[in-house]
């Protein structure tokens, strides 16, 4: 017999946040329900681990608020098939649990929030919404700083945050006389640097059951299965990752926290594939980790550890948390539904097949994807310059490339991953985002990495047979360009510099580049 419940609460697979003011008081009238989704597990091919990791944390979620006394269904994939969407299965929870009254959490992609609005709309009973209060800003607050369609830089965004939560502040001015130290971090790794690295905190969870699941139930997943899940899924796993990272990682986050290596042992297992980045972002983003404990710990060990961790180091840190994270999201939802929809620089081609496997002979690309697929992580450089550069000037349709980020990224949520690629990385939003197109020819990657050290081609030519393809396509694509970038700033130099060139090198260059585009599953 079903035990009646006066009150539905739903609680989404990223929405596993423990300090909600929900869970203040014990009700044995109110049923919380966390629930396996086919339509999440599928709505975009997503990596293996993600879903792993996901399932476990909503699974260890769902025991956590037992013990604290709740009333909790936790459904798996077996339990929620017969049904064909969310939608479906809470009206089949709401009638044979005799609810009346159906609650839930702002969901933090639009998709979700749209088609949990019309299902609460279309109730006969009551119905409530909620904050997740996880965020530094509500949701009210976000259209005071956001406007649809508006150019807005998170400099100044990240300003105004520093100063409103006194955050590595003097008073009114920032500490240490300013307010970005973005500069002082661009240090590359030498051989040396690599093996300083602390070795990676790591979990361990037994996932054979959810990875039975995901075939049982034909779940179209990538990337590299692993039945001990590395990630954390518990909010005192994620804590003590978080006091690891303060403790081994923080003191040259800065430093090197656009630095990349694609270095191998002796085995020729890579030596390091997270480096000084705190890895915090799929806890961050299913809301085990909140971001105010988060900048509060890596504030206090700054302040307490002196010699140790430089204002450089936690402040570049502080601002991926406050500043960039926050400003993504004030931007995605200032401009959905329609700003998953523009590409303002027609970008059409289709995303290499070799995206799905890393078989390619570009060694930065190789490297990227193949940590992407064994690990379901990239750092933030690796996913802007790397993988995002080399599909911003090839010119890979958008769809595409949100659809291979949304997928591979153990953190990617739609409304952290699509401004971040569609505007940040591939410049399709017109600079909603960004103030330029963050495009690189392959002196970069030599510049930030060690990747080019062993590649197949030459990052020094760009013409010849074994140029570094990298090369001409950037400059295919500034031209192809010009109209758009010509004016800005910030890329006048570098059409003074390639208006220099001889006619017949220019002919070379983007005839090298064309060559490469048509054969681009071969690079």
């Amino acid at each position: 017999m079903t035990t009646k419940a006066a009150r539905l609460r739903l609680i989404l697979g990223d929405q596993l946040n423990a300090s909600h003011s929900w869970f203040r008081e014990q009700d044995d009238s109110t049923l919380y329900v966390i629930a396996e989704l086919h339509q999440e597990a599928s709505y975009v091919p997503h990596h293996v681990q993600k879903v792993c990791a996901f399932f476990a944390a909503m699974s260890a979620f769902a025991q956590a608020l037992q013990h604290a006394g709740h009333r909790v269904l936790h459904l798996t994939l077996d339990d929620t098939a017969p049904f064909s969407d969310l939608p479906a299965l809470l009206t089949q929870l709401i009638e044979q649990h005799g609810v009346s009254a159906f609650e839930y959490q702002l969901p933090d992609e639009y998709r979700l929030r749209e088609q949990l609005s019309v299902f609460a709309s279309s109730l006969s009973i009551a119905s409530n919404v909620v904050e997740s209060e996880h965020f530094y800003l509500s949701d009210q607050e976000l259209p005071r700083d956001f406007k649809q369609g508006k150019r807005h830089r998170m400099e100044a965004f990240y300003r105004k945050m520093r100063v409103r939560f006194n955050v590595l502040m003097d008073g009114e001015k920032p500490e240490g006389g300013q307010w970005n130290y973005d500069a002082d971090n661009r240090n590359k790794l030498k051989a040396k640097d690599i093996d300083d690295v602390p070795e990676p905190l790591l979990f361990g969870h037994d996932v054979t059951d959810i990875l039975a699941r995901i075939e049982r139930h034909n779940i179209k997943v990538i990337g590299k299965p692993d039945s001990n899940l590395l990630w954390p899924t518990t909010r005192t796993q994620a804590k003590a990752l978080l006091a690891f990272f303060c403790q081994y990682c923080l003191p040259n986050f800065g430093r090197f926290q656009d630095a990349m290596t694609g270095l191998a042992d002796e085995e020729g297992q890579r030596k390091q594939w997270s480096l000084y980045h705190s890895r915090l972002s799929f806890a961050l983003n299913s809301k085990i980790l909140s971001p105010q404990h988060v900048v509060e710990m890596a504030v206090y060990h700054y302040q307490t550890r002196p010699n140790d961790i430089s204002l450089a180091q936690v402040e570049g840190f502080v601002r991926q948390i406050i500043g960039w994270r926050e400003f993504i999201r004030g931007i995605y939802w200032a401009n959905m539904p329609d700003y998953a929809n523009l590409n303002s620089l027609s970008a059409t081609r289709d995303l290499p097949s070799w995206f799905w496997t890393g078989n390619t002979k570009m060694a930065c690309m190789k490297h990227a994807i193949e940590q992407s697929l064994d690990y379901a992580y990239a750092h933030h450089i690796q996913r802007l310059m790397i993988t995002g550069n080399f599909c911003l000037i090839s010119g890979i349709a958008p769809e595409q490339v949100d659809e291979w980020y949304l997928g591979i990224y153990i953190d990617a949520i739609e409304w952290v991953e699509l401004p971040n690629t569609r505007g940040m990385s591939q410049f399709a939003d017109g600079g909603i985002v960004g103030s330029k197109a963050y495009a690189a020819s392959g002196n970069y990657v030599k510049k930030m990495s060690d990747y080019c050290t062993n590649c197949h081609y030459k990052v020094t030519k760009t013409t010849e047979d074994d140029a570094c393809p990298l090369n001409s396509l950037y400059w295919h694509f500034m031209d192809k360009h010009q109209d758009d970038f010509g004016g800005n700033p910030r890329t006048k130099m570098v059409y003074a510099n390639w208006n220099k060139k001889s006619d017949e090198h220019q002919r070379a260059v983007l005839g090298k580049a064309a060559h490469s585009l048509k054969n681009i599953e071969k690079l």
